[in-house]
């Protein structure tokens, strides 16, 4: 796919891109929601960092140029479970790139290095993430290549959180309340893909990945029959799969996963060498495969009986 920035945008002299300021007409849809007629299985499925529409100002304002940039998305997987509208489920995905902002943080995990004025108490300066280049404004992209050029101001990464990350959670909070008083408990399927090769950030740099990896953040995010089951749908499908190494879940898989209040979150990782050229960031002769399987899961999953997963208490808040 060829790369096409969202709009022009001029630069300030004080380095910081000029359309920090104009975030609301930039993006006017940060997201989007696919949503079935009416919704018929309790499955939301949220893809955080598929998002392609990178501002101008925000590539010239960087050290890289706009291929590299795209080294951090999740190409192409609202695509690939695109099969899950058909089948009943809303399907939410980010229409800004993770190189932007990133939807899988906290709010507010940011690194002090990167900005010219001192952080406010309230944000996570210490965090792994962070420490890793990879907060919610990342550092670095997913080669650890540094993005910026220059320091950031505070106020424009504010707007970036406040118009982009939080409309993002209201969304999926949104959805995930309406799926829990509907049916008495959701599940969440936080989609994701990943380099074929750990990277040099990586605890596996170097060594070639399964072609899937299941997070439930070490059993806790989700009850531990929804992970078994989805790793025996999967590695019936042909899949090699492997659980919480090297990605266990991220912000997301955490805090929405709570399964004593009927929520549970799973978070899938799919090999881009499965369906895509890394290197041209273009489809491969595979990705129909590979999104028909997407299909087949969520339509085997979906079928099992998951009422043991609620409280018992319809409607029960977050």
């Amino acid at each position: 796919m060829d790369f096409v920035p969202e709009r022009t945008a001029r630069r300030t002299t004080g380095g910081s891109p000029a359309f920090e300021g104009d975030l609301a007409a930039l993006f006017e849809r940060p997201l989007a929601v696919e949503k079935p007629a009416g919704q018929r299985i309790p499955f939301v499925f949220s893809s955080p960092h598929s998002g392609r529409s990178y501002p101008e100002g925000f590539v010239s304002a960087s050290n890289l140029d706009p291929v590299t940039l795209r080294r951090s998305e999740d190409c192409f997987v609202e695509e690939l479970f695109g099969g899950a509208v058909e089948l009943g489920a809303p399907l939410l995905h980010a229409l800004f790139p993770r190189a932007f902002l990133d939807a899988n943080r906290e709010p507010y995990e940011l690194d002090p290095t990167m900005f010219a004025e001192p952080l406010p108490p309230h944000v996570n300066t210490r965090s792994l993430r962070v420490a890793g280049g990879l907060g919610t404004i990342a550092r670095v992209v997913a080669d650890s290549a540094e993005i910026y050029r220059e320091p950031l101001a505070y106020a424009d990464v504010e707007r970036r959180i406040r118009h982009l990350y939080m409309p993002f959670h209201e969304t999926l909070r949104g959805l995930l309340e309406e799926t829990l008083a509907a049916f008495g408990y959701a599940v969440l399927i936080d989609c994701h893909s990943m380099p074929s090769v750990g990277g040099p950030a990586d605890d596996d740099n170097g060594s070639n990945r399964a072609d899937i990896v299941l997070g439930d953040r070490y059993g806790t995010s989700c009850a531990a029959a929804l992970s078994a089951e989805a790793e025996r749908i999967f590695t019936r499908l042909g899949y090699s799969v492997v659980r919480n190494n090297p990605y266990a879940g991220g912000f997301n898989t955490e805090h929405y996963g709570k399964p004593g209040r009927g929520l549970h979150a799973l978070q899938i990782e799919l090999n881009r060498a499965l369906y895509m050229d890394e290197a041209r960031l273009e489809h491969h002769k595979g990705f129909a495969r590979v999104r028909d399987d997407m299909k087949r899961f969520v339509s085997e999953i979906s079928g099992c009986d998951w009422s043991a997963l609620g409280t018992g208490i319809r409607g029960a808040a977050f």
